[in-house]
């Protein structure tokens, strides 16, 4: 897992609430056995019509969201079941961070092991950061971690509250196997006390 600091980039606008996992990751696409490659199906039945072809008015398809690092999405986001897939699918679309007022408690969990940032602002704070965005041309805002801090697209600075042990693992790129590792000094004396007991 990288180190994720600060991501200035590109923003998305999907104005839905209670968008779960299925609709991020239909269960048909669940059969690969790797982690990446997701990112294709992202959003699928959504994104595409039954012929396989782009559906112009589906939110996410606007060229001026094309490359987007940040997505503002409705409450609830990533509600449903516990698939990680959806995370995995998000973070292969090309979003590394998305803002909401607020997230499914799994999802939320799924998304922080892999080094995705996702940040909760009160409902109106996400509504104006929605409407400042340029919808001809594109906007970008900044998320900042370690100041914890997002400077909207009309370059608002707002504060926001993050979990401090999953603030740790983001900012230092530690995952579960890396979060071991940091004891591996103590590991190995216990180890080695055990076997000479």
């Amino acid at each position: 897992m990288n180190p994720i600091s600060r991501v200035e980039g590109r923003v998305a606008v999907l104005d839905r609430p209670d968008v779960d996992t299925d609709q991020i990751i239909p269960k048909q696409f669940l059969k690969r056995i790797e982690r990446t490659g997701y990112g294709q199906f992202a959003f699928f039945d959504w994104r595409f019509d039954e012929d396989g072809n782009e559906r112009a008015g589906f939110e996410l398809n606007q060229p001026q969201f094309e490359g987007a690092r940040i997505l503002l999405a409705g409450r609830n986001f990533g509600c449903g079941s516990s698939r990680e897939h959806a995370a995995w699918a998000l973070q292969d679309f090309g979003y590394d961070v998305v803002i909401a007022p607020s997230f499914g408690d799994i999802f939320r969990s799924n998304a922080g092991k892999i080094g995705m940032v996702l940040v909760e602002l009160p409902d109106e704070q996400v509504k104006a950061m929605m409407e400042a965005v340029d919808l001809d041309r594109g906007s970008n805002a900044v998320v900042d971690l370690e100041a914890q801090t997002v400077t909207t697209p009309d370059g608002k600075v707002l504060p926001f509250a993050f979990d401090e042990s999953t603030r740790y693992r983001l900012l230092n790129g530690l995952d579960d196997i890396g979060l071991t590792l940091q004891h591996e000094d103590a590991i190995a004396a216990y180890e080695a006390a055990a076997a000479s007991s």
